[in-house]
């Protein structure tokens, strides 16, 4: 699920929390790491949850309309219950794994919240995409899919009101939240109605090896501090320390320490991947100063043999 660039950010944040709370002890950072990155797949399972909430209102609702005696907008519609019954949403709630998990995590965020389901359910079922997927006679489940990804990018993703409920439930979840909800959808597009329920459930970390990435890359950066400084200023004779943005100085002492600690990471993935969060994270010129000092960098340590790079793809 987490990317090696989603890993970097999560160091990134790590590093810039420490600078702002001057505190030095590298074990607390590593357990807030190691606590933010498992926090993601925490919100990634509630926003599973809360699609979940939202297909069992939509089958309360169906239930309370067919004993109403006065004509509604749902009347007009050939198959009332074809939200009710999409195969997806179906597929997300009926899943005994995420269900078990969510339980064993104690996750009753929107039960104890219900206002937010009714306020996501009331913005779908008053929607244009939502009358024309009613309206439609057939029903697969490539089209029952297809709704649930575009109901999800246009009116759960972008919805301010969820975003702020996260927000102040758990600040690293601002900058994970777009994350999430861009895995989400990408693993919509990829789900079929054969998959096993474990198919929502991925893996925070692809292996031991991206856990052990993650807390080397944070503390031989914070170790090396000193080092990573030097070299920065040595590529710098024009800056003043303190006129470098602190997200750029962050990101700079990273990336050296990536070229210079991960040998099986091509220096050309570190620069890349380094100069794409510049763009994210930090102001409009860091990435082509970041890049300029990289590239001196990697220069100097060709030449100095400092690049003990290997593995495939590193041309």
């Amino acid at each position: 699920m987490l990317t090696r660039r989603h890993i970097r950010v999560k160091v990134m944040q790590c590093i810039y929390a420490l600078t702002q709370s001057k505190d030095d002890s590298l074990e607390k950072q590593e357990k807030f790491l190691m606590m933010s990155i498992e926090n993601m797949y925490t919100l990634y399972l509630l926003m599973l949850s809360l699609l979940a909430e939202v297909h069992q209102m939509a089958i309360s609702q169906v239930k309370l309309s067919s004993k109403k005696y006065l004509v509604s907008t749902s009347d007009s519609y050939p198959n009332k219950e074809k939200f009710a019954n999409n195969r997806l949403l179906h597929q997300i709630s009926a899943n005994g794994q995420l269900n078990a998990v969510l339980a064993k995590r104690k996750l009753k965020n929107w039960y104890l919240n219900e206002e937010y389901i009714k306020l996501i359910y009331k913005e779908i079922v008053e929607s244009e995409m939502y009358s024309a997927y009613m309206l439609t006679p057939k029903s697969s489940y490539q089209d029952d899919r297809d709704f649930v990804i575009q109901m999800y990018k246009d009116i759960i993703a972008p919805n301010e009101k969820i975003y702020e409920y996260f927000e102040d439930d758990k600040l690293t979840w601002v900058d994970d939240f777009p994350i999430v909800n861009t895995f989400i959808v990408k693993q919509f597009k990829k789900v079929k109605e054969t998959h096993n329920e474990s198919f929502f459930l991925p893996k925070l970390l692809k292996d031991e090896e991206d856990a052990d990435y993650a807390k080397k890359l944070l503390s031989k950066t914070l170790l090396n501090d000193a080092q990573w400084v030097e070299e920065i200023e040595g590529k710098t004779p024009n800056w003043d320390k303190d006129r470098i943005a602190e997200i750029d100085a962050i990101l700079l002492k990273m990336a050296i320490c990536e070229l210079l600690n991960f040998p099986s990471i091509p220096e050309k993935v570190t620069i890349n991947e380094f100069l794409e969060i510049a763009k994210e994270y930090s102001t409009p010129k860091s990435s082509i100063f970041i890049n300029g000092v990289l590239d001196k960098l990697v220069k100097e340590y060709r030449s100095e043999g400092k690049l003990k790079k290997i593995g495939r793809g590193l041309l």
